[in-house]
């Protein structure tokens, strides 16, 4: 009976300590993977953001925004797209705005 509460004890800090560690619960994590996912298919389905070339980073509901994009107005409208997806708490953009050639 000592060795099984001993064994279950251990398996639930192998399990959730790695997720402690960072500063989350197991549905933080999830939250945050979800939230990602949606704000990736909202770039995707948007004629003007297309998504290929942002990445996306959620943690605690803080999404941070990175990579390419072609103009402002595109970094305006992955910014909005964003803030829309329920379960953002805000958004932070590192998005840098490609030259057009001529």
């Amino acid at each position: 009976m000592i060795k099984s509460r001993f064994l279950a004890a251990i398996l639930a800090l192998v399990l959730v300590g790695p997720l402690v560690g960072c500063g989350k619960t197991v549905g933080e994590t999830i939250d945050d993977a979800t939230i990602t996912t949606r704000v990736k298919t909202a770039f995707v389905n948007d004629p003007l953001v297309g998504a290929l070339r942002i990445d996306v980073d959620t943690f605690k509901g803080l999404v941070t925004l990175s990579g390419r994009v072609k103009s402002k107005d595109e970094e305006t409208k992955a910014i909005a797209l964003a803030r829309k997806i329920s379960g953002v708490t805000d958004v932070k953009s590192t998005l840098v705005i490609e030259p057009q050639p001529h």
